[in-house]
């Protein structure tokens, strides 16, 4: 049996870095995302030989160990190994069966996509699948959560995991506790299809290390700082103005509400922004912009821009001078999924 699985990516609309601790467990945090058809991949199978054989096939890393011998400081395919052990320990009274976990991903780790924590998601929700577990999706979610932040000590939010669970557009809250509310959101075909029109997705080429540039923010925000903690009570209020936007159809209102986000999130932490990013939105807005923002952590990975659809061409000329790539998406409305091939 072979056990397939996909979760897909996500574009932070508003409030990205409210849902980081500390701030979300002092003040609350709250978010807009969406979904998109690009994806984290896991498949599952049986295996041979005994072993436990993890590959991270994009990345072109790949072991193959004794089921005793998986640890979870395993480099680059150490999400794998992550999901594996937590599973193991949770629902598996502590064995370790003999595997073959491969993953792989449509974007590359540090794109601002959520790569990271999707692909947790996709390898939770095929290890359930593979082992008939009965998770739902605030399960799987907290469950990918916990593998990644305090399993491996890797910083970040919450919002990916998700975001990558549910799929569509939500309205994420978080509190204290690790207590998190997902609020889908019903938007209208005409607005979603507007809004696909007039958004361009561009990467940067420079994939950037999220954990460092969350830990400046995070540090911030125990401090008490005001500038960043204003900012991030900003890009909260943002969040709910975004939400608004969308279910009422105000496409002017979402890229207000978009750029003036980004410029609160440039106030969290003085990694987020940089030359590059600074010279490409000012490229953006001479060709056609209204606005822009970095999506994920910042410091480079996928760009969005806003533009009026005519000027949609005009405006992906003047970006492919630059070096980069621009990504075609559409909305999601699916979240992570598992099937079974014989």
């Amino acid at each position: 049996m072979i056990v397939r699985a996909r979760a897909p990516l996500r574009l932070g609309l508003a409030g990205g870095g409210t849902d980081v601790a500390p701030y979300c467990d002092l003040h609350g945090g709250c978010v807009m995302n969406a979904a998109i058809d690009k994806y984290a991949y896991a498949t599952i199978d049986a295996g041979s030989d005994a072993l436990v054989i993890l590959e991270a096939l994009d990345r072109g890393a790949r072991i193959a160990v004794a089921p005793g011998d998986v640890d979870a400081n395993a480099g680059p395919v150490q999400l794998l190994a992550g999901a594996y052990l937590r599973i193991s320990r949770d629902y598996l009274d502590g064995k370790r069966p003999p595997l073959r976990i491969r993953t792989w991903s449509d974007a590359p780790p540090g794109s601002g996509l959520g790569s990271s924590s999707t692909l947790v998601v996709a390898l939770v929700t095929a290890l359930a699948e593979y082992f008939s577990l009965a998770l739902g999706e605030y399960e799987i979610a907290h469950l990918a959560y916990d593998i990644e932040r305090v399993d491996l000590g890797l910083a970040g939010g919450k919002q990916d995991q998700y975001a990558a669970a549910f799929g569509g557009f939500n309205f994420m809250e978080f509190h204290a506790g690790d207590r998190v509310i997902v609020n889908p959101l019903r938007i209208k075909d005409w607005v979603a299809a507007e809004l696909e029109a007039s958004l361009l997705l561009y990467f940067t080429g420079v994939s950037r290390e999220s954990a460092r540039i969350i830990d400046e923010q995070a540090r911030n925000a125990a401090s008490g700082a005001a500038n960043p903690i204003e900012a991030m009570h900003q890009l909260k209020a943002e969040a709910v103005q975004m939400k608004e936007h969308l279910l009422r159809g105000d496409l002017p209102g979402f890229a207000r509400t978009l750029q003036q986000g980004w410029q609160a999130k440039k106030r969290m932490a003085s990694s987020i922004s940089n030359p590059m990013i600074d010279a490409l939105e000012t490229l953006a807005m001479d060709n056609g912009a209204v606005a822009t923002k970095v999506s994920g952590a910042g410091g480079g990975g996928f760009m969005m821009f806003v533009c009026d659809p005519v000027d949609r061409v005009r405006l992906s000329a003047a970006l492919a001078t630059q070096g980069g790539s621009l990504l075609d998406f559409h909305f999601n409305p699916g979240g992570a999924t598992a099937w079974r091939t014989p």
